[in-house]
């Protein structure tokens, strides 16, 4: 499975009708949405599709034709998101109509084509599953527990500073266990 780290987006043109195809990170989908539609208060139509993995390791999908004849625009994204493999991106195709119909057919290749036009310019990455972890240390080896989790590439998620200081951590696993390896005996994992 592969993903998306950041926003992209592109352009795409049928019979005088504008396709704006952009994908995104799913935890951006909300935003982006309503940014989108500030954006473009004149486009006809929003079509959404996502995918992402629920806490049970599962695959949720979406999608929205906004408007669109049913099945003709959001499934064929859904089935490009699909084919490629992507998990946790969300794809939004703002449209501008044209004034020339392009049917049923005409729909579902604009809408594929436009996707797969955006995804060729679409570096993705490799999925890799996420855990959480909670150390506990003292307040001297803030700057180091920092630098190592930059190293490992590690996010902080939450910090809490007591009689000592304790971390919310999250990264893959391999990364975790080589951030606790090199902290091993300045740090209490738990």
């Amino acid at each position: 499975m592969q993903i998306v780290k950041e926003e992209f987006f592109r352009t795409f043109e049928v019979k005088k009708s504008k396709f704006i195809a952009h994908i995104v990170p799913y935890e951006l989908y909300e935003q982006t949405l309503l940014r989108l539609r500030e954006e473009h208060p004149k486009a006809r139509h929003f079509v959404r599709a996502y995918r992402y993995l629920n806490e049970y390791e599962q695959i949720v999908e979406y999608i929205n034709d906004d408007g669109e004849p049913s099945g003709t625009s959001a499934k064929p994204a859904l089935m490009v998101l699909q084919g490629e493999k992507l998990i946790n991106v969300a794809v939004i195709i703002v449209r501008y109509f044209g004034g020339i119909k392009l049917g049923t057919g005409g729909l579902v290749r604009a809408y594929g084509s436009a996707l797969n036009s955006l995804l060729e310019i679409v570096p993705s990455t490799s999925y890799e599953k996420e855990m959480q972890c909670s150390i506990l240390f003292d307040y001297s080896n803030v700057r180091l527990v920092e630098y190592e989790c930059e190293k490992f590439s590690i996010v902080i998620c939450e910090k809490s500073f007591d009689t000592k200081v304790l971390y919310l951590l999250q990264g893959t696993e391999e990364k975790i266990e080589k951030l606790l390896f090199s902290l091993e005996r300045k740090v209490e994992v738990i």
